[in-house]
This record gives C-alpha cells, sequence and structure tokens, in this order.
C-alpha cells in the first residue's frame, strides 16, 4: 500500500476542489498515483451525474465578467440543485472562474468542450464537480456581448445583466450599470416597440384583450372593479389618427363633465398621456427602451439615456429559478 502523505492529500484537494477524506480515498484507490486519483474522482463524478441528470438545477449563482477595455461582456449562471450550494463561497469563486475563461469563447458548446487545464475539458470539470458537491452542477444560461463599451449589473447573484453603449464616455459606467439594473428588474427581451413584428403585436393584442374580458366576467359576478380593457397593447398601433380619435374622446369627457373649456389645455396632455400608458402595455413589459425608468418613474428608459447623448446598442440577461 502506498504511503499517503498530507501534503499529497492537499494537493490533490487544491487541484480539484474535492473533500479531504475524498481525496484520501482516491489516493488510497490509485495507489498514491496522482493522475490516477484525480481520474478516480473524475469517475465518481460521472456516477453522481448519472444518477442525478434528472434533477432540477434550478439554484446557483448568476455571474458578470467583462474584459478589460470593456467592449466584450458576457454573463452566465453556474447551475446547482439547492441555494445552501449556489450561496457557497467556493461555488460562486468556480463561476466567477470560468466564466472568465469563458469569455473568450463564442458559445456555451465551444466553451464546454475547451480545455479547463491539462487534465480536463469544462465539461468533465463540471462533471467532476458534481462528484465533488454531490449536485447536478451545469452552465444554464450562457450570453456574450460586443459593443463601444460594455457595463454589468449583478442582482445577488441570482440575476446578471449587460448593456452595450454607442461609445465610451466619462460617465459611461453609471450609465451601462443603471440600464443594466433596469434589465435585470424588469427583464426586457427588445430595445424598442420598432423591433415588433406586426405578426406579434396582432396576435398578442387579441389574446391579452380576450384574458382581460374572461377577468372581467368572474370580477363582475364577484362584483369587483373591472379591469380596463385596452384598444391597442404597443405604440406601433398608436397612429396619428388613433391619437386624434383619443384627443376628441377626451374632449367629450371633459364637456360632459362641465369642465370649462379655457382649462382643457391644462388637462388634455395627463388625458393622452394615460391613453398611451394604457395601451402600450406590450412595450412596457419587452422593450427596455419603452420601460418607465426604475430609478425615476416619471421618465423613460429612453428619455435617461437621451440625457448622456448616447444608445444602447444592446443588452444580454441571465437567470436563475
Amino acid at each position: 500500500m502506498a504511503n499517503i502523505s498530507a501534503a499529497d492529500v492537499n494537493k490533490l484537494r487544491q487541484t480539484t476542489g474535492a473533500g479531504m477524506m475524498d481525496c484520501k480515498k482516491a489516493l488510497v484507490e490509485a495507489e498514491g498515483d496522482f493522475d490516477k486519483a484525480i481520474e478516480v474522482l473524475r469517475k465518481k463524478g460521472q456516477k453522481v451525474a448519472a444518477n442525478r441528470s434528472d434533477r432540477d438545477s434550478s439554484e446557483g449563482a448568476a455571474v458578470a465578467v467583462i474584459n478589460a477595455d470593456k467592449t466584450v461582456g458576457l454573463v452566465m449562471t453556474l447551475n446547482c440543485e439547492t441555494d445552501f450550494v449556489g450561496k457557497n463561497e467556493g461555488f460562486v469563486a468556480l463561476a466567477n472562474e470560468l466564466a472568465n475563461k469563458a469569455i473568450n469563447f463564442a458559445s456555451k458548446d465551444e466553451f464546454l468542450a475547451s480545455a479547463y487545464n491539462d487534465t480536463m475539458t469544462v465539461a468533465e470539470k463540471l462533471v467532476e464537480q458534481t462528484g465533488v458537491i454531490g449536485e447536478k452542477i451545469e452552465i444554464g444560461g450562457f450570453e456574450k456581448l460586443e459593443g463601444a463599451y460594455i457595463g454589468s449589473y449583478v442582482h445577488v447573484n441570482k440575476i446578471a445583466a449587460i448593456t452595450a453603449l454607442s461609445k465610451a464616455f466619462d460617465k459611461a459606467e453609471t450609465l451601462a450599470k443603471d440600464v443594466s439594473m433596469q434589465v435585470a428588474s424588469m427583464g426586457a427581451e427588445t430595445l424598442s416597440y420598432k423591433d415588433f413584428d406586426p405578426a406579434f403585436v396582432a396576435s398578442e393584442t387579441e389574446a391579452r384583450i380576450a384574458a382581460i374580458v374572461k377577468d372581467n366576467e368572474e370580477l363582475s359576478r364577484l362584483g369587483k372593479t373591472l379591469k380596463n380593457v385596452p384598444q391597442y397593447i404597443s405604440f406601433s398601433q398608436i397612429t396619428d389618427e388613433v391619437l386624434a380619435k383619443a384627443e376628441e374622446a377626451a374632449k367629450a369627457e371633459l364637456k360632459a363633465e362641465g369642465k370649462p373649456e379655457q382649462i382643457w389645455d391644462k388637462i388634455l396632455p395627463g388625458k393622452i398621456a394615460r391613453f398611451i400608458s394604457d395601451n402600450t402595455t406590450l412595450d412596457q413589459e419587452k422593450c427596455l427602451l419603452d420601460q418607465n425608468f426604475i430609478k425615476d418613474e416619471a421618465k423613460k428608459v429612453a428619455d435617461y439615456v437621451k440625457e448622456f447623448g448616447v444608445e444602447i446598442t444592446g443588452f444580454k440577461r441571465v437567470s436563475l429559478g
């Protein structure tokens, strides 16, 4: 039987991240051969991974990394089964280590196939860590972004977002972080309502109105306040003609209420703004620039960005759960 020293065990532990007892058992089984011991631990990981392949891995750590000149960014999630493991300092460190390697690859598949070190690929490292930790470990979200300037925001290691600006300038870090915070918080899917396909908007309009009408039937039965049924859901549907009709309807309402005509000009802008808000719910949910800015809901994200004289050229978001 090979003589296994504490130094040998610690070396294997530092290399693999496995526990002291697992490392000692692997070295004993490998009769002191370091490379064979790594293989023993890897096979253990493969066995554990096979047994846990159908487990839900919705916990973990979301991280963001940006290259030195702030022109390339990556957001990624390293997934596991429990929040306890996901919050572990070593697990978060592994997530950041992997993300710093991943930023050099175009896709998750390419990254998984790449070398983690001289003895294993990234995919094999994840299998090894599955054996070490005892939970299913995998890379979930993987999004890369390039631009003139990239900034990021990570929310309690659960959501990570990056934003690309059209140029670098003295307040670029502040703007990119604020917009990334918006992306993390509100979960936009596209930049503007202008990106929507008309067929998608038409389908969504029909579905959303039908859902509200159905909800109102139940609310009416219960004697509760009914939800507003919009005519439209996106600014892409609101033409000059639609706005003109909305203004005429607002004037008729003011007249019916007996409001003096000389004060209508002070009231109409608010009514038109409310009409637009009520009829652009799709934009507010899915379009970054058309959302209310979370730090100042009196303005849209587009208005906030415009103050800096730059444009948002892209954004990416990953999350757990």
